[in-house]
């Protein structure tokens, strides 16, 4: 048993961290101040072929696995980019896998070459402002009508739809009242972001400005058929293929940012001169930022573990989810020790640490609660009773 990465995936490190070095923090610093897409990242990314690292090869991806993809994401977070660099791309890593896995031929050659090219981008519309976490409760309808379907609801923590041509959109096609079970009558489609049936209004946030969160709503949006994803009425089923994926990148990306935040911290400690001494030489400074640094390995391994199980095709969903809240709650702790080793200073734009802090609260809260993680290993793992 090894759990050190193979020469070709250290190799991914180096090369994604040596092309995050051409985004430097005062690139990051000035679109968390200004806002804006980074187009520029996200077309580097896209030149350098990354963007299809697990797509399959016959449409111009790398035919990778999850682990890779965990790998990239953890590097761009690490490089001092944080969530604001990887959620530009995030979306293109695990988003289209329902295509991948339940599209047909014709529509791979049509969706996944634009993308991993970065001639389109794509929202991930599932989430809605009155279902929440319970998504079998999502009210956004799509009526056929021949040839095509009518699409009408609102979506809400919409992420990059203010750039996005494409959304993978999940949608009603059945009323609950009338489906055989809640999780049924769901149906999944990926299609054109039509701005004259779709209007798309941005949220204010307290962090990751450059990448834009919305509320959708949508008004007859006419979707043709060969536009939808598989079977009708089994879209939530093609979704959870997505979702294990995206807690375990999100785990990364928590560990990348973690990481980036201790290596500030524990610079500043070496340089910070107070009563004569760097403040890294008193133990109440070096302790809990070697705790944090024991927690972001361990976080990393669970990222590692749950992303080998999925690649290799066993049931991933605990560990997955174990990753995800791991990961959150090392990242979390340490960009707020982070914040506290740098003292006022922490508070201060310039030293980017307080950034750090803000975007870390994403991996806490999205795509799932801790509770509902906590939840979901009582109840599949240990056997205890539905609590909700």
């Amino acid at each position: 048993m090894t759990f050190a990465l193979t020469p070709e995936q250290r190799e991914i490190r180096a090369a994604v961290a040596r092309l995050c070095e051409r985004f430097d923090d005062e690139y990051w610093l000035k679109k968390d101040t200004e806002g804006g897409f980074p187009f520029e990242f996200h077309q580097a990314m896209a030149e350098s072929g990354w963007l299809g690292i697990a797509m399959p090869e016959a449409y111009g991806g790398s035919g990778l696995g999850i682990t890779e993809a965990a790998i990239l994401m953890q590097a761009v977070a690490q490089s001092g980019a944080g969530f604001s660099g990887a959620s530009a791309i995030h979306m293109n890593i695990f988003g289209p896998h329902p295509v991948v896995v339940f599209g047909s031929d014709e529509q791979k050659r049509r969706f996944l070459p634009p993308l991993i090219a970065g001639k389109e981008k794509a929202c991930f519309a599932v989430t809605e402002p009155d279902a929440g976490l319970d998504t079998t409760r999502l009210k956004t309808r799509a009526v056929r009508h021949g040839d095509h379907y009518v699409l009408s609801g609102r979506k809400i923590w919409i992420s990059t739809a203010q750039v996005a041509e494409k959304m993978l959109i999940l949608a009603r096609t059945t009323p609950i009242e009338e489906a055989a079970r809640p999780s049924l009558g769901m149906t999944l489609f990926y299609t054109d972001l039509d701005r004259n049936a779709v209007e798309v209004r941005e949220i204010p946030k307290m962090g990751r400005k450059a990448v834009d969160s919305n509320l959708l709503f949508i008004d007859g949006l006419k979707v043709p058929a060969r536009d939808r994803i598989g079977q009708e009425g089994k879209g939530f089923q093609y979704i959870l293929h997505g979702m294990n994926p995206e807690r375990i990148l999100i785990g990364a990306e928590a560990v990348g940012l973690g990481r980036a935040a201790l290596d500030r911290a524990a610079r500043y400690a070496n340089e910070r001169i107070v009563f004569g001494r760097p403040i890294g030489q008193n133990q109440a400074i070096q302790h809990p930022l070697a705790e944090r640094w024991i927690e972001l390995e361990a976080a990393e391994l669970m990222v590692l573990r749950a992303a080998a199980a999925y690649d290799r095709g066993e049931e991933a969903g605990a560990y997955a989810n174990a990753a995800k809240y791991c990961a959150a709650e090392a990242g979390v702790r340490a960009c707020e020790t982070a914040v506290m080793t740098h003292g006022g200073m922490g508070y201060a734009r310039e030293y980017h640490v307080e950034r750090y802090f803000r975007e870390i609260q994403i991996a806490r809260i999205a795509p799932v609660s801790p509770q509902l993680i906590l939840s979901h290993i009582a109840e599949r793992v240990l056997g205890l009773p539905k609590s909700y």
